[in-house]
């Protein structure tokens, strides 16, 4: 059987750490990411013509690319576009959403932190999960402003501020009736990239869920009842960018860093 050709998507570089996992999982894989820098950050966009905006883009590299799964790397787009784009396009899709039901099985304090861009903190799907899956809890959500773009200048070799970091990640460290956080969920695919960074800076230890393992190893789950396609040219290790924006060295130089050394802008401007 062929390779199976795997198309992941996020609005920035966050969706490299589930590519990451990915690949760890299914090594031999034909990996394409995609990425709409031309309309990042996501958090800043109005909720229907960001689903609008999604949709769009993300049928253009299908067509582009003739991947036999899509993978949405990105919280915001999953927990917004997904029912829509598997309405649209018959491809398998697979999402990624906060890991709150993990969490609340791990913590033993009972209190649990969600560290989420604006978008999904307000999202009433995070609220059902919290409602759902944590109703025992007691969940700190908050959406962090510049948490995505301070990940994406460190990948690209910037220094990331601890004062900057330590403001943005503080609200989910809580204390209450002698218990506080012990677990924090990383809401958001670009917050791994600064998990060692946290960690330096949080007000004490706590165990921090990044979903990327197991969206992987959904994908391999879904992969064994595909078809494979014919694909396209594209080989493994391809980035694809909505705007020649990314393309500067520093972007590039972190793709290549995380195994997509070749580039390709497709014009899809905002």
């Amino acid at each position: 059987m062929n390779a199976p050709r795997i198309l992941l998507f996020d609005s920035g570089m966050g969706g490299l750490t589930v590519a990451r996992a990915v690949r760890a999982e299914l090594p031999d894989a034909i990996l394409l990411y995609s990425a709409d820098n031309a309309a990042f950050p996501y958090g800043a966009w109005d909720e229907p013509a960001l689903v609008d905006r999604i949709v769009k883009v993300v049928g253009a590299l299908i067509e582009r690319t003739g991947p036999d799964i899509v993978v949405i790397a990105c919280n915001t787009a999953s927990t917004l576009a997904l029912a829509a784009l598997r309405e649209r396009y018959t491809i398998p899709f697979v999402g990624t959403v906060p890991a709150i039901k993990p969490a609340a099985a791990q913590t033993k304090s009972g209190i649990i932190g969600v560290l989420a861009t604006p978008g999904t903190a307000k999202r009433e799907y995070t609220h059902a999960l919290i409602h759902t899956y944590a109703y025992h809890c007691k969940v700190f959500l908050h959406g962090a402003k510049r948490l995505a773009e301070i990940a994406e200048a460190k990948l690209k070799g910037h220094k990331v501020s601890d004062a900057e970091l330590r403001d943005e990640v503080a609200p989910v460290f809580r204390s209450r009736d002698g218990k506080r956080t012990d677990v924090v969920v990383l809401a958001c695919t670009h917050y791994p990239l600064l998990t060692a960074d946290i960690e330096k800076v949080a007000p004490w230890p706590v165990a921090y869920l990044d979903p990327a393992p197991a969206i992987a190893r959904r994908v391999t789950d879904v992969l064994q009842t595909t078809e494979r396609g014919a694909g396209s040219s594209h080989v493994n290790g391809t980035v694809l960018l909505t705007s020649a924006r990314g393309s500067a060295s520093e972007s590039l130089g972190a793709y290549a860093a995380m195994g997509f050394p070749i580039h390709e802008v497709i014009d899809l401007p905002v």
